[in-house]
């Protein structure tokens, strides 16, 4: 079963690097949201998610086959942190729609990168007796 899970890992990776290198930003970010459970996916199955008995044991039982309680930890936390930072994505998209009316990172890049208009005002010249107190 764990040919499985690492098979469809491998799969959702590819995935999600396909898609994070398309033009369109919100490709974009469901590839960075689609790599992130591809992880989730592939650290749970190293971590054997197929055993018999539960993770936890009495006193002076043995498990012998049981399931690792770790990897099952920390792809929870990396859960509701990948769904934090999917949704702090969306709203970055959603405010660069709003400034820039496109989606396309070709056409973000050429407004952002174009240089700053000159400040048509003189600086403000202090008297040469006024110093810093």
């Amino acid at each position: 079963m764990e040919w499985l899970g690492a098979i469809t890992a491998g799969i959702m990776a590819a995935l999600g690097v396909w898609m994070m290198l398309d033009r369109h930003l919100m490709r974009v970010v469901l590839g960075i949201a689609v790599l992130g459970n591809a992880i989730n996916l592939g650290v749970l199955t190293a971590g054997r998610f197929s055993g018999t008995e539960a993770a936890f044991t009495f006193a002076g039982q043995t498990g012998l086959d049981a399931a690792n309680p770790l990897p099952q930890a920390l792809v929870l936390t990396a859960i509701v942190i990948g769904f934090a930072l999917f949704v702090f994505a969306l709203s970055v998209l959603k405010r660069t729609h709003e400034l820039h009316g496109d989606k396309d990172t070709d056409r973000v890049s050429q407004v952002t990168e174009q240089p700053a208009p000159d400040d048509a005002e003189e600086p403000v010249q202090r008297p040469a007796g006024e110093g810093r107190a």
